[in-house]
C-alpha cells in the first residue's frame, strides 16, 4: 500500500511540474524582433561575380626596343617622376660620338651652302649686268655667254649644297633616333612601381609573341578606376553612367561612389569559369589613398524607387511569405514584391505602412496565432 502511495505521489509531482511549465509558457509570450513597415528608398542592383581590382588610368610597362648593356638607372622604385624624365639608359657612347660627328658635318654643310649660294647670287647679278651692257653693244657675245654659264653653274652648286645639307640633317636625325632607342623616357607623370634590371646587366627586347618583364613599370597615381566582371545574364541591364557603390577591402567601412564608364563589347569566356562581361567604374571622388591592385567589389544600381513601401529582405521566406505581429499574435502573409536587393525589398501588396513584421525569432518555430511580444530591431 505504501508503494502505491509513493507512485501516486510521484505522478502527481510530475504532473504538477508539467502544469507549471505549461502555465508559465502560456504566461510568457515569445519575444520576437520586429521592424515597422514604412517608406524607404529601394534600389535593385547587380554585383560582380568575382573580385574586381583597382587599376590606374594610365600604366606603362616600358622596355628598351634594342638590346644592350644597362649603363644608368637614375630612378628607384617608389620614386615620383615627371613626364620626360630619363628612367633607364643603355651604353650609347658610340652613338653619341657618331651624333656629334654628324652634327659637326651638318654645321660644315650649312656653311658650304651659304658660300655656294652667295657665289650663285653674285654670278647671277653679274650675268644680269652684262646682258644690259650687251644690249648697248658694250660687251661681246663671248663675254655674255661666259657670264650666263657661270651664273647657271653657281645656281646648280647652290642647289647641290642644299641637298648635301639635307642629307647630313637626315644623318643627324638617324643617330638621334638610334640614341633615343637606348633610353627609356617617362611618357607621363607617375610613380615607379617596378624596375627589372641592374647596371651592367644586358637588356634584351621581348621576342615576338613571348612577353618578358618590363624594364620599368610606371603608374599614374592620380587617376584610378575599378575593373570588375559581371555575369553575362546581367549584362543587358547595364548602361553607361549608372551609379555604383565601390567596396574595397582596405576600406571596409568606407564605400566609394562611382559611375559605369565602360562596358566591354564582348563576353569573356574561360574554361571552368562563368561567362562574364568586364565593366570599368570610375571614381566620383577619391578622398583616401589608393593602391593599384586593391581588390574591389562593385554594386551597380540598375533601378531605384524613392519612398517605396519596403521591408528588410531577411524577413521574407518561402516564396514571399512574412510573419506579421498583430495584437500580440502572429499572422502569416503572402506578399507581392517589386524591386529588391540583399538588404531591402519593395512591397507592392500584402502589407500596410505601420505594421510590424518579424525579422528574427531567435531560432524558435513560428505558427499562425502564436502569442508573441515585440522587440524592436536595433538600428
Amino acid at each position: 500500500m505504501d508503494g502505491d502511495m509513493k507512485k501516486l505521489f510521484l505522478v502527481l509531482v510530475i504532473a504538477g511540474i508539467a502544469l507549471a511549465i505549461w502555465l508559465y509558457s502560456r504566461q510568457q509570450p515569445l519575444v520576437v524582433t520586429t521592424e515597422t513597415v514604412g517608406p524607404q528608398r529601394v534600389a535593385q542592383a547587380v554585383t560582380n561575380t568575382r573580385s574586381g581590382s583597382v587599376q590606374s588610368c594610365r600604366r606603362a610597362k616600358l622596355s628598351v626596343p634594342v638590346g644592350g648593356q644597362i649603363a644608368t638607372i637614375p630612378v628607384s622604385e617608389g620614386d615620383t617622376v615627371s613626364e620626360g624624365t630619363v628612367l633607364l639608359s643603355l651604353f650609347n657612347d658610340d652613338i653619341q660620338a657618331q651624333l656629334r660627328q654628324a652634327q659637326a658635318s651638318l654645321q660644315s654643310a650649312k656653311l658650304n651652302q651659304q658660300r655656294a649660294c652667295v657665289i650663285a647670287d653674285t654670278d647671277q647679278r653679274e650675268a644680269t649686268r652684262l646682258k644690259t651692257l650687251f644690249s648697248r653693244k658694250l660687251v661681246s657675245d663671248e663675254q655674255l655667254d661666259v657670264s650666263v654659264s657661270r651664273a647657271k653653274a653657281s645656281a646648280l652648286a647652290c642647289l647641290i649644297s642644299q641637298a648635301d645639307t639635307r642629307q647630313v640633317e637626315a644623318q643627324v636625325e638617324l643617330f638621334e633616333a638610334q640614341l633615343s632607342k637606348t633610353r627609356l623616357i617617362a611618357p607621363f607623370d607617375g610613380t615607379i612601381a617596378e624596375i627589372n634590371g641592374e647596371i651592367g646587366e644586358f637588356a634584351t627586347p621581348s621576342p615576338p609573341g613571348i612577353p618578358t618583364l618590363p624594364n620599368v613599370d610606371l603608374i599614374d597615381n592620380h587617376c584610378f578606376y575599378v575593373s570588375a566582371p559581371i555575369d553575362e545574364v546581367d549584362a543587358g541591364l547595364l548602361k553607361l553612367g549608372q551609379p555604383v557603390d565601390i567596396h574595397i577591402d582596405a576600406y571596409r567601412d568606407h564605400p566609394f561612389k562611382g559611375l559605369v564608364r565602360r562596358i566591354a563589347p564582348y563576353v569573356f569566356a574561360q574554361e571552368k569559369r562563368a561567362r562574364t562581361v568586364e565593366v570599368e567604374v570610375e571614381f566620383a571622388e577619391v578622398n583616401e589613398p589608393l593602391l593599384v591592385g586593391y581588390s574591389a567589389d562593385v554594386t551597380i544600381e540598375i533601378a531605384a524607387r524613392d519612398q517605396a513601401l519596403a521591408i528588410p529582405t531577411q524577413a521574407i521566406f518561402d516564396d514571399n511569405q512574412v510573419w506579421v505581429l498583430v495584437d500580440s499574435q502572429l499572422q502569416q502573409r503572402s506578399l507581392q514584391t517589386g524591386l529588391s536587393n540583399w538588404h531591402i525589398t519593395e512591397v507592392l501588396q500584402g502589407l500596410k505602412a505601420g505594421e510590424q513584421i518579424v525579422i528574427s525569432a531567435n531560432g524558435a518555430t513560428l505558427e499562425p496565432g502564436m502569442s508573441a511580444q515585440s522587440q524592436q530591431a536595433k538600428p
